[in-house]
């Protein structure tokens, strides 16, 4: 089995959903989720990080696609459906288009949460700075607490993630294709600087099938409230996908 997808089990459930994390974090963000008792859930687990503390990070958005490509193809098999946040958004995307140029069964739909669209260029990038510039930076997100940016210990462990993350999204570059055949839903925060409605409703335009733009409470990280109910609209919405395609 692939350390790039966790559990690594093949669980049955009606529809399986790839969870695909923000920059800086790992499988671990989708830990309530997996332990879900309607099942299905399977997160994407980086290199660097976590269970693969030893493992070289990655600075392409690329690399990690044709990684990530790999480990879901056994899976493609039985309905799935693919869901990220923020920089995951982008790479769950890119992930749906390689998966697409292979000729692979496609995802039921795609979840795209708290990012704005793959052609948008971040006008302050931040994984040029020096470090105390990038800690600052951080602040704005407000999904790290301020206890945690202060201390140099810990920041000198998760730094290097951060920094090759934020190397990952903000040296991304779009390239222009045909829009997916696949439903969008994406998933924004009502507080959210980063990537706000009228940015988010662009997703749109990559999508030949329906688009619906869901409004959430909070800010850049409202994954991370526990009262959301994000997961409750997410398998609402892929219950419907699966009665509406029969699928098995």
């Amino acid at each position: 089995m692939s350390r790039w997808i966790l559990p690594q089990n093949t669980a049955h459930a009606p529809v399986r959903l790839f969870c695909f994390p923000y920059a800086g974090g790992g499988a671990s963000a989708f830990r309530s989720w997996i332990k879900d008792s309607r099942g299905g859930v399977f997160a994407v687990q980086p290199p660097g990080r976590e269970n693969r503390l030893h493992e070289p990070l990655l600075y392409a958005l690329e690399d990690i696609v044709a990684e990530v490509v790999e480990a879901i193809l056994p899976y493609t098999v039985r309905p799935y459906a693919l869901f990220g946040h923020s920089l995951g958004a982008r790479v769950a995307f890119e992930a749906a288009r390689a998966l697409r140029r292979r000729n692979c069964r496609m995802p039921l739909r795609l979840f795209v949460s708290g990012s704005p669209t793959p052609e948008h260029r971040e006008p302050r990038p931040l994984h040029v700075l020096d470090d105390d510039a990038f800690i600052v930076e951080l602040r704005r997100f407000s999904g790290t607490p301020s206890d945690i940016l202060e201390n140099k210990e810990i920041m000198s462990f998760f730094l290097p993630i951060l920094r090759a993350d934020f190397t990952v999204d903000e040296t991304y570059e779009y390239r222009p294709g045909q829009p997916l055949p696949v439903p969008i839903t994406a998933f924004c925060g009502t507080e959210d600087p980063e990537a706000t409605p009228g940015e988010m409703e662009g997703w749109k335009r990559h999508t030949t099938a329906e688009f619906d733009l869901r409004l959430m409470r909070g800010g850049h990280f409202f994954l991370n409230e526990p009262d959301n109910c994000l997961l409750d609209m997410v398998h609402e919405i892929l219950a419907s996908d699966c009665a509406r395609a029969g699928a098995v």
